[in-house]
């Protein structure tokens, strides 16, 4: 089954675990909680090239494990030394896209997103900061957490382009 045919699938024809991972509402609460660090930062709009980036790295556990304990860390110098995590991000980049673009679609319909300047930012229906369900894993909890971490590290970084570069994939 090819990458397109699989995500064209209907929510209820789709495997039970990857539904509960992958289906729009959580993950564009995890774009939402990056793009609003990024955003309390920088007051500037989150580069749509790097939400699709938020993904591959929140919701895979080893990258999520490795991903810095905060957002002040070099980024050159983790990048350097996590070489092993970030050599399998750009497939798993590539293999996200669609999640990525319904969630931001989601998130957007929901007004939890919007698009200004050509870049996400927080939408009319901000979500809290500390919002999550009522029913949750510690799985989802580190993803919102890290979702979130990346949106603060992003926000300390120079340019898009370098953030895309050290993570080996392009716009």
């Amino acid at each position: 089954m090819t990458a397109a045919s699989h995500w064209s699938l209907a929510w209820a024809h789709r495997p039970t675990e990857e539904a509960s991972n992958f289906n729009p509402a959580f993950c564009g609460e995890l774009l939402c909680r990056s793009v609003g660090e990024y955003h309390k930062v920088r007051s500037r709009p989150f580069n749509v090239a790097l939400a699709f980036l938020v993904l591959p790295l929140a919701l895979h556990k080893a990258t999520r494990d490795g991903l810095p304990g905060r957002s002040n860390v070099a980024f050159a110098g983790w990048v350097a030394e996590h070489s092993t995590l970030i050599a399998e991000l750009a497939l798993r980049v590539e293999r996200l896209r669609p999640v990525v673009r319904e969630s931001m679609m989601f998130a957007i319909r929901q007004q939890r997103l919007a698009f200004d300047e050509g870049g996400l930012i927080p939408g009319a229906k901000k979500l809290s900061a500390t919002a999550k369900a009522d029913l949750t894993t510690a799985d989802a909890d580190e993803a919102r957490s890290a979702a979130g971490l990346l949106g603060r590290w992003f926000s300390g970084q120079a340019r898009t382009p370098a953030i895309l570069q050290g993570f080996g994939v392009g716009p």
